[in-house]
């Protein structure tokens, strides 16, 4: 799995090189991932010790704990970041069923907008478009690039750069 998981992170690594459209990430990835979550908040799907389990607290569990086996390190940061996102949507997402869904629209819309920016400056397409999976990797993407930036996972860093020359090529955004 870890090299799977380092074969995904390779590709989204090469459709993002440009610092503009890395910096667009930072804001829009975070906003479209709240989006989700207050979306999936909505969603009870349980209890747990009379807590209610959500549909986003299940599926950012699965993507954190996907994060923490194949790169510990960056899974345990993701835990950190992620996990106060979700408290927040969950709140969120008691609001007026009005107040929440202008949030979710805004937040989803806004983010991806920002993005698709980022992507002109890149000059290629989302990753997203070649590959589905893309979409769960953007979060650790984000926390692995901070982490690098603070001069730790040196050795993931040249992993992921070594992998992502087979998925450089370049090409026009439509």
């Amino acid at each position: 799995m870890r090299n799977w998981f380092r074969e995904q992170m390779a590709m989204y690594t090469a459709y993002h090189r440009d610092l503009r459209n890395c910096a667009t990430h930072f804001i829009g990835v975070p906003l479209i991932v709240f989006a989700l979550l207050v979306a999936m908040s909505l969603v009870q799907i349980g209890l747990f010790g009379g807590i209610p389990i959500t549909l986003a607290a299940l599926f950012l569990s699965l993507l954190l704990l996907l994060y923490c086996l194949a790169v510990p390190a960056m899974g345990i940061v993701s835990v950190v970041v992620y996990l106060p996102l979700l408290w927040y949507a969950q709140a969120m997402s008691l609001g007026s069923t009005t107040f929440v869904w202008v949030v979710i629209g805004a937040c989803f819309v806004g983010g991806w907008i920002l993005q698709l920016i980022g992507h002109v400056f890149e000059g290629r397409k989302p990753a997203l478009t070649g590959n589905l999976l893309q979409v769960f990797m953007a979060p650790g993407f984000l926390v692995a690039e901070a982490l690098f930036a603070c001069g730790v996972l040196g050795e993931l860093r040249a992993d992921l750069e070594a992998r992502s020359r087979k998925y450089a090529q370049t090409e026009a955004t439509d």
